[in-house]
């Protein structure tokens, strides 16, 4: 009767050590989601800014390269052609968020339709300062 009981062996996990497991991969995904997420807008925004500045040193480049008024509005095309590196059809740059850019007068700095993101945090926003 005890040679029975010695053969038998506990094979596998119990359920505490089980969900212990799934505890921790819980708690460090709600740790690292928010962080990407983060992380992710952020990046965007940078990249429109990139795209926002690029465009207002091209408008300022057309502007003293065709002697123009601060009331004078270039087009997408002046402005992709010759002073920014752009696709052939000669349109803006994309806005990694899905916004668009609106050019504006040379006086005016060009902005993003995202604008702020609609968010407090100042690390999403689509506006140069």
């Amino acid at each position: 009767m005890f040679s029975k009981i010695k053969n038998k062996k506990q094979e596998g996990f119990t359920l505490i050590e089980v969900m212990i497991v799934i505890l921790i991969i819980a708690v460090l995904l709600a740790i690292a989601i928010p962080n990407f997420i983060r992380s992710r807008e952020s990046s965007r925004a940078k990249a429109c800014l990139a795209n926002l500045r690029q465009i207002e040193t091209a408008k300022e480049q057309w502007a003293m390269h065709n002697r123009k008024n601060a009331d004078d509005t270039p087009t997408a095309a002046d402005l992709v052609s010759e002073f920014m590196k752009g696709p052939a059809d000669n349109t803006l740059p994309e806005c990694p968020a899905g916004g668009t850019y609106t050019i504006g007068d040379v006086n005016t700095r060009p902005s993003c339709s995202v604008g702020t993101n609609g968010t407090t945090a100042d690390y999403d926003d689509h506006i140069l300062n």
